[in-house]
């Protein structure tokens, strides 16, 4: 997905020009190349993870750590490694092996959240030992970064983008691409979907699981197709949960993404406003001016946060974005909107888009690191590498200063409130190295065993209908739960979702095709709650 997405009902939240070359060794060569030999692998498929107890603050008693080593270029594995950190609760009885969870992002790293919302998937240690990973150059397995200049330089990128000025433009896009390689290290040209991918046959069989059984929220969607299609013969029991698409654009995906958060925005305001405390007042006409108003002002006077940062317009609107995937989200957003506009509070706001992910000075030697040596803002760097290599459309400079009008005009249209936010994560890739066109044109009609699609047709982010189109591209072996709810996901929000998806993991029990869930019951307290 173009932008940070969520999957929890706390807070959850997109390589370089090899990545074809990558593509090709790990799905089946063409015939021009057919001659080339496959590179020697088997060090790292003679893996055994020494598991022992997670190291950091507020790390579960029962959740234990491991890591495994991965080529860092699959094309020339003795060019270098990297380390894949792992996360686990054991099975409580017999194990039949693994399940692997992806949370999505992309960027998200698995091992925090599998510490603190690892209540939703103990029913899963019934028959599974429950393991995460944080994806290379995501949380402790090598985090990119784009160092601490790079909200300057987005800042400025975004004025020029206003404005119209395209060659400022240019010249700010280049500049946050050269910082992002300059404090990346050696991982960046080779992030993406198609290594990740193979990150994760590798941990399979570290695990000693013959084929994998996954659980994918949103982005980690797209991981599980692109696994597919390159292991077709390795598919257990696959979820694909908040389904990403396949085909689209990253200018199509953040319109659609706009649409939808613009959609859940009003929902939140129209809830908002029947609670005395709402930020905003009681008049609906004029709440979305409001919120337009108070981002506007922050982007021309940014807040100062008493830590040497600020609070834009734009980090408010991520932040909002962040608590708008769930709507038992929406009383702390209304809390943190009213310490900021009443207090010039913007801690609460902050933690929302920073997501716990760290502290700036993280190491890139390819080792495994510690929780606080992950950069401030991996998150945000990692998504844009991610989505920036699984994406082949690099616009040259001229079809961008042709295209900019109308596609601030579509972005505006789609959300006055995100559309600038969702416009510069598009225009980020300008500068770097043109994507992989293997998603595109390769993870279709995939020969395997049955997956489980599931579509929330209230969902902000990944748009029902890209469940359908998915599935239809992936052929018979996907099979499309429809979940007639709201929210980013269904699993954590829908009681009828959880059991059906446990069911199919457990058990193999596969619903109907056809299959549907009702929206459940909203929960106790439709108005805010007051702070403990």
């Amino acid at each position: 997905m173009l932008a940070m997405l969520s999957t929890r009902p706390t807070v959850r939240r997109c390589a370089g020009a090899s990545a074809l070359a990558l593509t090709l060794l790990g799905a089946g060569l063409p015939a021009a190349a057919a001659e080339r030999p496959e590179p020697d692998l088997s060090r790292f498929y003679r893996q055994h993870p020494a598991w022992a107890a997670c190291q950091g603050p507020d790390m579960p008693k029962d959740l234990q750590c491991a890591k495994v080593t991965v080529p860092l270029d699959y094309a020339r594995p003795g060019a270098g490694t990297l380390d894949v950190a792992l996360a686990r609760y054991r099975a409580t009885g017999t194990s039949r092996g693994s399940v692997l969870l992806n949370f999505g992002g992309p960027g998200g790293a698995g091992i925090p959240e599998l510490a603190s919302e690892g209540r939703q998937f103990m029913d899963l240690t019934n028959g599974y030992d429950v393991v995460t990973f944080d994806p290379r150059g995501v949380g402790r397995s090598s985090p990119v970064s784009c160092g601490e200049g790079t909200d300057d330089v987005s800042a400025a990128m975004g004025k020029a983008a206003d404005a119209g000025h395209a060659q400022a433009l240019f010249t700010q896009l280049r500049r946050a691409a050269d910082e992002c390689v300059r404090n990346s290290g050696p991982v960046l040209p080779h992030i993406g979907t198609v290594n990740a991918s193979r990150d994760l046959d590798v941990i399979r069989q570290a695990l000693g699981d013959g084929k994998l059984n996954y659980l994918g929220f949103s982005y980690g969607t797209r991981l599980g197709a692109v696994y597919a299609a390159q292991f077709p013969g390795k598919v257990g029991r696959i979820v694909l949960d908040g389904v990403d698409t396949l085909t689209e654009s990253l200018a199509e995906q953040g319109v659609a993404g706009a649409e939808g958060q613009q959609t859940a925005l009003d929902d939140f305001l129209d809830w908002c406003v029947k609670d005395l405390g709402c930020p905003f007042g009681q008049d609906r006409r004029a709440t979305g001016d409001a919120v337009l108003r108070l981002v506007r002002s922050l982007d021309k006077d940014p807040l100062p946060t008493g830590l040497g940062g600020s609070l834009s317009g734009q980090d408010l609107v991520g932040a909002i974005g962040q608590a708008l995937y769930s709507k038992e989200l929406w009383p702390t957003l209304q809390r943190a909107l009213a310490s900021l506009t009443e207090d010039g509070d913007a801690r609460r706001v902050l933690a929302f888009s920073t997501g716990g992910i760290g502290l700036p000075g993280g190491r890139t030697d390819g080792g495994l690191i510690d929780t606080e040596d992950v950069p401030a803002d991996n998150l945000a760097a990692s998504l844009m590498a991610i989505n920036c290599a699984d994406d082949p459309d690099r616009p040259t400079a001229a079809q961008l200063t042709k295209d900019l009008r109308d596609l601030r005009a579509a972005y505006d249209e789609a959300s006055p409130v995100f559309g600038r936010y969702r416009l510069t994560q598009l225009l980020m890739c300008y500068g770097r190295p043109r994507g992989t066109d293997f998603i595109r044109d390769r993870v279709k009609d995939v020969h395997s065993a049955k997956m489980l699609l599931v579509g929330t047709r209230g969902d902000p982010a990944t748009p029902y209908r890209w469940a359908v189109e998915t599935a239809g591209r992936l052929g018979p072996s996907a099979v499309v739960l429809d979940n007639k709810g709201d929210g980013h996901t269904g699993y954590s929000s829908s009681t009828c979702v959880h059991g059906k998806v446990d069911d199919f993991l457990l058990y193999g029990a596969l619903p109907a095709s056809g299959s549907s869930c009702p929206a459940d019951e909203p929960p106790p307290g439709a108005a805010p709650q007051s702070e403990d």
